[in-house]
């Protein structure tokens, strides 16, 4: 299975190197690392992880906290392929999805950031929304001027972006994990941006609303 984990440690060398076995000798191996922030000494580094079915999540976190300086901000699953450019693949699918592109965009958004689901919504509710989201898509009351990350009542995890030349906002959402990081949504609000500026992407909306 493929776990995304989240530390904080110092940004010095050898310290991923400790962290690396750590977590080889409780089993999992490193597929990739991804710095997040570094700055007065510390780094936030997201590591995607394999390791065999039923390994507890606790075996690494126990392990992780025995590194002097190493703060765990989360472990979850992910469902991300490591090593590859999947927002080039998602947005080279959407130019050809036709009135598929924004639920081509919602379903892929959960894979693209290691989230549980996403969906959009305009005035009269949500227009669509990824599989595993839940039946009432908890949408929250006002639409902020950019992509912004926030944690609503009950530790959901979110990033709520605005899509004003579609009339729509956008929400993406984990419960297990940490919050968003500010990089996240900045991967976001580029990828949103892109999708915004296809040609076709207007107009396979708005055929997609009069169904």
């Amino acid at each position: 299975m493929l776990l995304r984990v989240r530390i904080t440690l110092p940004d010095r060398p050898g310290s991923l190197a400790q962290v690396t076995r750590v977590l080889g000798t409780a089993g999992a191996d490193i597929t990739q690392v991804t710095v997040l922030d570094r700055g007065d000494g510390r780094a936030v580094d997201d590591l995607t992880v394999y390791c065999p079915e039923g390994t507890p999540k606790e075996t690494l976190v126990k392990g992780l906290h025995g590194v002097e300086g190493v703060t765990v901000e989360g472990v979850w699953s992910t469902r991300e392929a490591p090593g590859t450019y999947p927002e080039l693949e998602i947005l080279k699918y959407i130019t050809t999805a036709g009135d598929r592109a924004l639920t081509t965009l919602v379903d892929s958004l959960p894979v693209l950031f290691s989230a549980d689901w996403a969906a959009t919504a305009a005035e009269h509710g949500v227009v669509y929304a990824s599989w595993r989201a839940p039946q009432k898509v908890p949408l929250p009351d006002s639409v902020p001027a950019r992509p912004t990350a926030a944690t609503l009542e009950g530790g959901l995890h979110v990033i709520h972006a605005p899509l004003p030349p579609l009339a729509l906002t956008l929400l993406l959402a984990r419960s297990d994990g940490p919050a968003f990081h500010r990089i996240e949504v900045h991967r976001l609000t580029r990828i949103l941006e892109i999708f915004l500026s296809l040609p076709a992407t207007e107009r396979s909306v708005a055929r997609q609303l009069r169904k």
